[in-house]
């Protein structure tokens, strides 16, 4: 039989998959697993995650032992406990109690589901290709330009990197202490892999690392902020180029729109014992009250690149906003352009895999501003490949695959002409 706590936190997986239908995010849902134990908190959202990664798979072998299409609500215990069976290797009697366990408490239609269910899933625990089935497709509207972009294998390559979770990423302090436990890759940044409770780590108390993933970490290592430098970080929230600005003893002014994001920032700026100005606007309207010496944007985006963290997201977005996304990156460019005196230098970053927020809207920004560089990126542990021609640097999910992969990102070093 199945422990309570166990119970508990695939109940609440349960809910968080519910949630992802209602089209709330993993991340907006976390609040509503405060009840739970630490434990069971961190069981419950990565059971959900490992469920929304393979959901397609599991789905396809759902389907092989059914009739009728299940309700939503029955067909999620049935996903949740075809992934604990098939990708976790939990012990089958365990997940189908559980599962029989949990359709019984959904009403009329649970019970009567109860009994469909222990036999469906009795044949499922017996399935033996699982682990020859391909990965999750990615969504048509991102599949689509990605493949034209770098051709269908890659686009099968990033599949198989998303299928994968994402190790933990830390950004350290200058002069940190090593963990023991973590990694140093070549960009610098500390990785840990497999379930660790962030909070449990050393120095976590006395704020020697922040959580960043490793190519999130590029865009403040490309600005290469100087002591006393004078640098915007223009929606900056939750704050993590931010804490890597003002470690390098830069002054630093904080401006995002969203003040609940910005509370986070400034808890982690206590936390890791860092300084930074923090504004609540909107960076369209925003001017510093002296001169700049840099500006780093990480733009709003589609967040494409964020997927082997975020598997929710495919299941969120439909493609939509996307023009109205790269418009306002470009007005975002030219205001933020604006803001630099001459000779003045600008990262702009987006955690997306589309192009045109990448690469096209840099070459869109070079055609409007005459005389502006694209300044060649020259950083540790950079493979010369990921370099584009217009000279920014083009991350991908399936790069380091030996390593557990990276997020997707396009960032470009520019600076105004003297």
């Amino acid at each position: 039989m199945a422990k309570p706590g166990t119970d508990q936190a695939r109940k609440a997986a349960w809910r968080l998959l519910q949630g992802v239908r209602d089209g709330r995010s993993l991340s907006d849902q976390a609040e509503g697993l405060a009840i739970l134990s630490v434990s069971d908190q961190a069981r419950a959202a990565r059971l959900a995650a490992t469920a929304l990664r393979h959901r397609a798979r599991a789905e396809a072998v759902i389907a092989a032992h059914v009739n009728r299409k299940p309700t939503p609500q029955v067909a999620d215990v049935l996903i949740l406990a075809t992934v604990e069976l098939l990708e976790l290797k939990a012990a089958a009697h365990g997940v189908v109690d559980a599962a029989v366990t949990l359709t019984r408490s959904l009403g009329k239609r649970g019970q009567a589901a109860a009994g469909m269910v222990n036999a469906v899933l009795r044949k499922v625990s017996a399935h033996q290709d699982w682990d020859r089935m391909p990965p999750q497709r990615l969504p048509d509207w991102l599949r689509r330009p990605i493949a034209a972009q770098w051709g269908k294998d890659v686009a099968k390559a990033i599949e198989a990197a998303h299928q994968r979770p994402a190790p933990l990423d830390l950004t350290p302090k200058p002069a940190a202490e090593a963990l023991p436990e973590a990694e140093t890759l070549p960009t610098g940044s500390l990785r840990i892999a497999g379930p660790v409770q962030v909070s449990a780590l050393p120095g976590f108390e006395a704020g020697a690392w922040w959580v960043q993933d490793a190519a999130a970490a590029l865009p403040v290592r490309l600005l290469n902020p100087q002591k006393g430098q004078r640098i915007a970080d223009l929606c900056a929230a939750p704050g993590g180029k931010t804490l890597q600005l003002a470690a390098a003893e830069a002054e630093v002014t904080a401006v995002d729109i969203s003040a609940p994001r910005l509370k986070r920032l400034s808890q982690n700026l206590r936390r890791c014992g860092l300084t930074a100005e923090i504004v609540t606007a909107d960076a369209l309207n925003w001017r510093p009250k002296g001169g700049l010496d840099a500006i780093l944007l990480d733009a709003p985006c589609s967040a494409t690149g964020t997927i082997r963290r975020h598997p929710d997201l495919p299941f969120l977005r439909d493609g939509s906003g996307i023009a109205d996304l790269v418009a306002l990156q470009a007005q975002l460019i030219d205001h933020a352009l604006d803001l630099l005196p001459a000779g003045g230098r600008m990262v702009y970053a987006v955690c997306s895999l589309l192009v045109d927020e990448g690469e096209e809207q840099i070459r869109a920004a070079l055609t409007r501003h005459e005389g502006l560089q694209v300044l060649h990126p020259d950083l540790p542990g950079i493979d010369p490949a990921w370099i584009t021609p217009e000279g920014g640097l083009r991350l991908r999910p399936d790069y380091w695959p030996e390593r557990g992969g990276m997020d997707g990102f396009y960032l470009a070093h520019l600076q105004k002409p003297t």
